[in-house]
């Protein structure tokens, strides 16, 4: 079974299946196309927000083939407990123990630390123009209470 999948049926238990039989015998690496194009991310990227990170991209300069690292996360804080954390970072911070979601199409790498990727399981990130309440949005699906800005959340 791949680390992904181990990933998966932690959090299928987590969520209350009592089984890991409940995900059968699926081994994400060995999907074939269109079985896990979307279901092999942690996180889940609009494209509001992958255009924004483009945008990021070109800004910073990278080099055509250089893809741009966005470090994800939590941590304790904010109005609901925990609070969401994302920055970008350089190639080389990136640790043996991180979980790579990569993007290559689009150039995008996403870095989540171990302890945080249980929290960010499912997030759809999302990115808004609007003057209030603009910028990223985080829709977590394991959030049982988030606060009013979206940027904070409680499990």
């Amino acid at each position: 079974m791949s680390r992904l999948s181990n990933i998966y049926v932690t959090c299928w238990m987590l969520r209350g299946f009592s089984h890991a039989s409940a995900l059968g015998e699926v081994d994400l690496a060995e999907a074939g196309p269109g079985e896990a194009d979307d279901d092999d991310h942690v996180v889940t990227i609009a494209l509001g927000a992958m255009t924004h990170l483009g945008e990021m991209r070109k800004k910073l300069g990278l080099e055509e083939n250089q893809p741009l690292h966005i470090r994800m996360g939590v941590r304790s804080g904010g109005c609901s407990g925990m609070s969401y954390v994302m920055d970008v970072c350089k190639p080389e911070d990136v640790t043996d123990d991180d979980h790579i979601e990569d993007w290559a199409a689009e150039k995008v790498r996403c870095v989540i630390d171990p302890k945080s990727l249980l929290y960010l399981f499912g997030l759809q990130l999302d990115y808004s123009n609007e003057l209030i309440g603009g910028g990223f949005n985080f829709q977590n699906p394991n959030a049982e209470t988030t606060c009013g800005c979206g940027k904070s959340f409680n499990v």
